[in-house]
């Protein structure tokens, strides 16, 4: 609504009696005054008829002012007179929005043309025929639409704030995500760099316990060398000088000497394996190390997605494993996430082939195992049953149940602390198994139309989760 207009109370007042115009009149000169105090004036004047302010002749007859008189009325009203009126409960206008055509209060609102009016416009072809209403309703429905969309903007406003601080506590948690990434890497290659580089120190120690072996054994042939150079050596010597012998002497010296100079002596030759086994060391090394470092690597058949975690639920740094806890964290609400569901999906999406994976489920009482398809709600608790998007087993209250529409009581001899899930996409078969003693727990037949993850539902704080690593092996094709 416009501000309120209000004229000073010294403009309502007749400056005969100096107080609120009764009966205003208005003269030729365009002053103003009370009926009763003009004529009383003019009464005390004799025969002389003029303005009480500019002495101007007054020929005519003073002219009523119904603008006037509505206004000192209106001012009156506002003074005490609004009393009553309140009680009523009607609403006015303000007192100086008149109708600029008549004169007259704007006490009616035109339903059709959105817009006040006087009565004399009512009865115009104007307005001849409109629907119209008071202005006090039509103020007081305004008055209620402003009240409704008031409230519907701060609704928004406050639901915008909530917003805005989710954002920023997004904005935080993005931060903390991108520190644990880079604590969880640093400590993964330090595991790889410690690994490499033990590998590295142990082939450097082994390639010098060869090298000084395969030296010391060449070393010991050169020495039983040397000391067959230093025999053969001395014998020509001894011949060298019995030769320049004469007569009967050659004859006798000669004997033992011919008898060691003819002595067999076989030719030196390197022994196998002298040499250090070069090929060993080097040849397929990366693969070599690769094949070592299968005892160090685990490999997770189904990594947890910590950003569809329920706020109550903990996982492991390695992301296979997780806990229920009392403690709500104050994570951002993303789509993706699970709540009030303690639930947790898996990060790779399966649409299609052969799928498997086992989690172990120790001493939990409360779990559900299976998965989930895509579209499955996330903000509101629901049963993890086939009509809801859910393929999964599981224990409550100490029975185990396959989510079907209605749930299937399952009869089991033992308690399985190790669930197998067997999926075929292709087929449309998901089998669960106790992977300790292979017995079959439950099997569904039912066509997967879209994406399905891994799912799991924890309700107890005794024992986690934990998906199970599986063994990794080389397999080297055949060429032939």
């Amino acid at each position: 609504m416009a501000g309120r207009l209000s004229l000073p109370e010294v403009d309502l007042t007749c400056p005969v009696c100096c107080d609120i115009f009764r009966e205003p009149v208005v003269l030729k000169c365009s002053h103003s005054f009370c009926a009763p105090c003009l004529q009383q004036y003019w009464t005390r004047q004799g025969r002389r008829r003029d303005c009480p302010l500019c002495r101007a002749p007054s020929v005519d007859d003073p002219v009523p002012s119904l603008t006037l008189r509505n206004l000192c009325e209106a001012c009156v009203t506002e003074d005490g007179g609004q009393a009553a009126g309140d009680a009523e409960g009607e609403l006015y206008c303000d007192p100086e929005v008149m109708c600029p055509q008549h004169g007259e209060k704007l006490k009616l609102f035109c339903l059709l043309d959105r817009e006040p009016i006087c009565v004399v416009c009512h009865t115009s072809r104007k307005h001849k025929q409109h629907d119209c209403c008071p202005v006090g309703e039509a103020v007081a429905d305004v008055k209620d639409k402003m009240k409704s969309a008031l409230s519907s903007l701060k609704e928004r406003r406050e639901s915008f704030e909530k917003m805005k601080k989710n954002f920023e506590n997004t904005v935080v948690h993005i931060q903390e995500q991108a520190r644990f990434v880079e604590r969880r890497t640093h400590e993964e290659f330090e595991k790889l760099h410690n690994f490499l580089q033990a590998e590295e120190e142990s082939r450097m120690e082994a390639l010098r316990r060869e090298e000084e072996q395969k030296s010391e054994g060449v070393r010991q042939q050169i020495q039983e060398l040397e000391e067959e150079l230093s025999s053969l050596s001395e014998t020509i010597k001894v011949l060298e000088e019995e030769m320049v012998l004469e007569d009967l002497s050659v004859l006798h010296k000669s004997k033992s000497t011919l008898a060691r100079a003819e002595r067999p002596v076989e030719d030196p030759v390197l022994a196998p394996g002298s040499l250090i086994d070069v090929a060993k060391y080097v040849g397929s090394l990366a693969f070599q190390v690769w094949e070592r470092m299968q005892t160090l690597i685990k490999f997770s058949p189904v990594t947890l997605d910590p950003n569809t975690a329920a706020p109550w639920l903990v996982l492991s740094d390695d992301l296979t494993s997780v806990q229920d806890s009392d403690v709500k964290q104050k994570l951002p609400d993303n789509p993706e996430r699970f709540n009030p569901d303690t639930a947790v999906l898996g990060r790779q999406g399966l649409s299609g082939g052969r799928h498997a994976w086992e989690v172990d489920v120790g001493g939990n009482t409360a779990w559900v195992v299976g998965v989930a398809k895509e579209s499955v709600k996330r903000k509101e608790k629901v049963a993890s049953v086939l009509n809801n998007g859910y393929l999964c087993v599981y224990f409550y209250h100490k029975m185990y149940f396959a989510g079907t529409s209605p749930l299937t009581r399952l009869a089991l001899k033992t308690n399985p602390r190790r669930i197998r899930v067997q999926l075929d996409c292709d087929k449309g078969r998901m089998s669960f198994y106790d992977a300790h003693t292979n017995a079959h727990i439950h099997t569904f037949k039912h066509s997967l139309s879209e994406t399905v993850f891994p799912y799991l539902w924890v309700g107890c704080h005794n024992s986690p989760l934990t998906i199970q690593p599986v063994e990794v092996s080389l397999k080297l094709h055949d060429l032939s």
